[in-house]
């Protein structure tokens, strides 16, 4: 039996060895797995934001009892507003079509006699509807504002009619509703997505274009211990870029952690496999190193970026759109951080998640296989 007909550690080992050479003299390799990480995730966790902190609006007081008194002065108190004042509409107008301010809030006249009869008189809330989410933060939180003056107003003052319903809202997991959380989380896994695919996009198509390949292939080892000495050192090295993140997002941008180090460990590595097998294939198939990092960053970040959920709702996307979804790893991936981060280990979440992932892993890993043969032929 010749050496080539059994599977040999011994020789995983001695490439697996070389590969680990490699990438310590490939100042690209440490650029791509540390330096761009961070680089990408203070982008997406400082330079993205779906909070709106402070909203410019005007506020237009055309009445001057106490109680509208009382209300302008709860806006303007609110650290969720910056308030211009007004006594008339029109220059308000003015300033929110210049884009100066979000929306403009008026107090009618009447607004006092009206509590004071028992009745419950309306204020107008006017946005500007070519930025809807502008238009709905500023609306939202005016409306809200107001119900809780109206409801502290009617804790002391009888005068105001009790609803027939009290609502208590009670926001789980993220009960100050920060968007950096979810936003950090996605980031992750676009930077694993990216990270994974170009560490590897890269091996197949150097040996090719360095002219060792014909030097490997007159050994004596086998395509499946030549593909796994490639990805196991990608591997790990990309284990320590998505710990660099973990760290950098709980002690950086705040982000809880409640889950547990094995469940994440189990996470992230079931994603690298489709990261890295992607890029392995990228590798394999093209054969040039300029062409395989084109293509892995095109089909790594924009895939990911766009069809994975991290900015947009899946669950609002058109219908063939949402089909195409469940061909994105990362599709998987991002609950699965969220569940992790903010919930715990949820495994009866994560389960399916992890054999969703490891399942497109196995697949690129036996497009791999059949893109890779023994011949010098291109």
């Amino acid at each position: 039996m010749s050496n080539r007909d059994h599977f040999d550690f011994a020789r995983v080992r001695a490439l697996s060895a070389k590969e680990v050479a490699q990438i310590a003299r490939d100042p690209s390799s440490y650029l791509i797995a540390f330096v761009l990480p961070l680089i990408l995730l203070f982008m997406f966790g400082y330079g993205i934001s779906l909070d709106n902190a402070t909203t410019r609006i005007g506020l237009v007081v055309q009445d001057d009892s106490d109680a509208a008194v009382s209300l302008a002065s709860a806006y303007t108190r609110s650290r969720w507003f910056d308030v211009e004042m007004a006594r008339t509409i029109q220059p308000m107008k003015d300033r929110i079509v210049s884009g100066d301010i979000r929306g403009i809030v008026v107090i009618p006249q009447g607004f006092g006699s009206g509590l004071a009869r028992g009745d419950t008189p309306a204020i107008q809330i006017i946005t500007d509807g070519s930025q809807p989410n502008n238009a709905s933060f500023a609306a939202n939180y005016a409306e809200g504002l107001r119900a809780a003056w109206a409801a502290n107003e009617a804790a002391g003052n009888r005068t105001f009619r009790d609803p027939p319903l009290a609502l208590e809202s009670r926001f789980w997991f993220n009960p100050e509703l920060i968007s950096r959380y979810s936003l950090v989380l996605g980031s992750i896994a676009i930077i694993m997505s990216m990270i994974g695919t170009l560490l590897t996009s890269l091996v197949i198509a150097r040996e090719w274009e360095r002219g060792t390949m014909e030097a490997i292939m007159a050994t004596p080892m086998r395509m499946t211990e030549f593909l796994i000495s490639k990805i196991v050192p990608y591997f790990f090295l990309a284990l320590i870029s998505m710990a660099l993140c973990t760290v950098t997002a709980i002690t950086v941008f705040g982000v809880p952690f409640r889950g547990s180090p094995p469940a994440l460990l189990a996470v992230a590595s079931a994603f690298l496999l489709p990261a890295l097998g992607l890029g392995l294939f990228i590798s394999a198939a093209t054969k040039n190193q300029f062409v395989a990092s084109q293509i892995a960053l095109l089909s790594s970040f924009l895939p990911t970026f766009l069809l994975s959920g991290f900015l947009y709702e899946i669950s609002s996307m058109p219908k063939p759109i949402q089909a195409i979804t469940y061909l994105i790893p990362a599709r998987y991936l991002i609950p699965s951080m969220q569940t992790v981060f903010m919930a715990g280990d949820v495994w009866p979440l994560l389960l399916p998640n992890i054999a969703a992932m490891i399942a497109f892993g196995m697949l690129f890993f036996i497009l791999t296989f059949r893109a890779t043969r023994r011949t010098l032929d291109r």
